[in-house]
């Protein structure tokens, strides 16, 4: 979350940047936050007062006894017993504003990085890079869910039996392709300097507020409601957890993580022909990338995420393309969201496969993730993340453009992994 010093001293510049995001009421919230914010200080500071005399009271009462001053040191101790009552209300009623402020200050968003276009949706991101011919929907295009069905590699019908709907089973070959994609991914992200971890697959509250899915988006999750737990939607959300209420060293940047795991969201809300086959799952599986850093160099981390999905995507060889994400469409966390999309051959529209994002110290800030700054001052970090890359839609991609009258052909770069080269 935004802190409270950056809101006081750049009231104007907070509210010039949620009106790049269309936040409604903006001005009003962020009223309310400093008019909080103005009489939890001035509680504090009645407290601080409140206990520093209730101190030197009592300091004083035993310097009435030695002096033998009796009726003094009475006096002193009745006195100090209200200083205590008033001490015990103060304190309950700051309490009370700490905790309003809390809640106002979990309903802002991230403030957009300058390179963040206007706009209301996705209709309003920019494209900043695109690679591959873009076939034409031709008549003889078989969508993705209808290969998986010829070949027997993806059975909706079965995980819907034993779960629900968005719950594939994967079968022969195609669990094997998709066991091969995650060993690739992880293979190229330990390549590039990224330790692979595995986290947790489910987190507890303190987690889910540290990365903000928590309160914004607690209808998408998972609740384990007699544990308390959620399951996670990204392994951003354990691994960027690893550094909560962590002090770093300067020496200790950059750090990189890498992780696979099954990742589960209600996607609540979601219908039609959009989501069909692989388009959108309740449980996918999602190779992430993580990145601590130090704020002078968050931004060029930024531009080496992005580099290193595209040369993974390049080695795919399926169309794509990048978007930076306008105002209306960025995430709530995010200062600056790069968007990769593949495209689908058959169903003629674009798929997003990762989100390469700069949250700044948006999060970090939540997770109280600092670290000691050169001149020895606490600071907070920046967290980036990436998938690199979620398999759902990759696999969509890879069935249809790779699709063949003799069955489909396997990447080359992913033939090592598969053992063959043809689903057929």
């Amino acid at each position: 979350m935004l802190s409270l010093p950056y809101i006081r001293e750049n009231k104007d510049l907070v509210i010039k940047g949620l009106a790049i995001r269309n936040f409604p009421n903006a001005e009003k919230l962020i009223g309310e936050v400093l008019d909080t914010d103005i009489k939890r200080r001035a509680l504090q500071a009645e407290l601080d007062n409140t206990l520093a005399e209730s101190n030197k009271l009592s300091k004083e009462i035993g310097n009435f006894f030695k002096a033998g001053e009796v009726q003094k040191a009475a006096i002193a101790k009745e006195k100090t017993g209200k200083l205590k009552e008033r001490s015990k209300t103060l304190n309950e009623e700051l309490n009370g504003f700490e905790n309003e402020l809390t809640e106002l200050l979990y309903q802002i968003p991230n403030i957009p990085n300058t390179l963040v276009p206007p706009g209301n949706s996705e209709e309003d991101n920019e494209v900043v890079f695109q690679d591959g011919e873009v076939p034409k929907l031709h008549q003889g295009a078989v969508p993705h869910w209808e290969l998986a069905k010829k070949y027997d590699i993806i059975d909706f019908e079965l995980g819907n039996k034993i779960t629900g709907a968005g719950f594939p089973v994967y079968k022969g070959k195609g669990a094997k392709l998709q066991r091969a994609l995650i060993a690739y991914f992880l293979d190229r992200n330990t390549e590039a300097g990224y330790t692979e971890v595995q986290p947790p697959l489910m987190i507890n509250e303190a987690s889910g507020l540290g990365t903000g899915q928590l309160p914004d988006k607690e209808g998408q999750m998972y609740h384990v409601g007699i544990d308390n737990l959620y399951l996670i939607p990204t392994a951003e959300v354990p691994v960027t957890n690893f550094y909560r209420d962590v002090l770093l060293k300067e020496s200790d940047f950059p750090i990189c993580n890498t992780a696979y795991t099954p990742c589960f969201r209600r996607e609540a809300g979601s219908y039609g022909a959009h989501v069909r086959g692989l388009n959108r799952l309740h449980q996918f599986d999602k190779v992430e990338i993580v990145r601590i850093e130090h704020p002078d160099q968050s931004y060029q981390a930024l531009d080496g995420m992005v580099a290193h999905v595209k040369s993974i995507l390049q080695e795919l060889k399926m169309p794509y393309r990048i978007l930076r994400l306008c105002g209306g469409d960025l995430g709530f966390t995010s200062a600056l969201t790069y968007d990769f999309e593949v495209f689908s051959t058959a169903q003629n529209r674009w798929l997003e496969i990762s989100s390469v994002s700069n949250f700044e110290t948006f999060q970090a800030n939540r997770l109280k993730l600092r670290f000691k700054n050169k001149d020895g001052k606490s600071q907070l970090a920046h967290t980036l993340n990436g998938s690199s890359l979620a398999l759902p839609r990759v696999l969509a991609g890879l069935l249809e453009n790779y699709q063949t009258e003799n069955g489909i052909k396997i990447p080359e770069v992913l033939q090592k992994y598969t053992g063959f080269d043809l689903i057929s």
